[in-house]
């Protein structure tokens, strides 16, 4: 879909969050000022001109079927709300099904995995078990109408599919990744996007993994994370170029 971006909203967006992002990372640490991040997230979109448009409901599940990238941050994360919040039952459940999907999709290409249909491991009886601390690509991921999210679902190999979203949502979502990602990253952590289900079996099977990264080291061993350009960097208030970090 197309639409003219409202620049002023997008600004606002980085630089109250890119501000706030760094504010908390200095002061709480970075799985703490992800989900501050993370519930800022939530409510601003939840505040957004055009939220009532959206066609996302409790027990809409189709995009829970879809490849999600995450960076290392909300593997530890997730993982962190599984362990402390979850039961040990669902939570061997999980990382059964982690293991499972991992070991399936972990040799497939970008192209490979967008075309194919993965149950998230955290989709629990029509569910998301982990909701409060579920990935940011996640919390963007809303459509004005379901009906091209079943589309996707039951032809995961026609790519050509695009669900329709409504902008507003849409920018705001989209500044507020990358303010996080923008002050992590100059911070001097990962901010790489990794496979959900590669990372969080990465992060499982070494328990250094969180260590490195907390350390400003590459996290995974044996998994390549993808830089993602940022849309809309050019629009991040001056003085606020991000270096990437090796």
């Amino acid at each position: 879909m197309e639409f003219t971006l409202d620049l002023a909203l997008i600004r606002d967006v980085l630089k109250r969050e890119t501000g706030q992002s760094r504010r908390d990372i200095e002061e709480l640490g970075l799985l703490e000022a992800l989900g501050r991040a993370g519930r800022r997230h939530d409510a601003a979109l939840a505040e957004a001109a055009d939220a009532a448009t959206l066609a996302c409901a409790v027990g809409c599940s189709w995009c829970c079927h879809f490849t999600v990238d995450v960076r290392a941050v909300e593997a530890f994360r997730i993982l962190e709300f599984v362990k402390t919040r979850l039961s040990q039952e669902q939570a061997q459940a999980i990382y059964d099904q982690v293991r499972c999907n991992s070991a399936a999709i972990k040799r497939l290409s970008d192209d490979e995995r967008a075309a194919r249909n993965e149950k998230c491991p955290f989709l629990v009886q029509g569910f998301c078990a982990i909701y409060e601390a579920r990935p940011q690509s996640c919390r963007n991921y809303h459509a004005t109408d379901a009906t091209g999210c079943q589309r996707s679902y039951q032809e995961p190999e026609n790519l050509d599919i695009d669900p329709d979203f409504a902008p507003a949502t849409y920018q705001i979502g989209g500044a507020h990744v990358e303010a996080f990602s923008g002050a992590m990253n100059e911070a001097g952590f990962d901010d790489r996007v990794y496979e959900l289900n590669c990372a969080l079996e990465a992060a499982l099977s070494d328990p250094q993994a969180q260590e490195r990264f907390l350390n400003g080291l590459t996290p995974f061993i044996d998994l390549v994370g993808d830089d993602v350009p940022m849309e809309f960097a050019d629009l991040r208030p001056s003085g606020d170029g991000v270096n990437k970090v090796g």
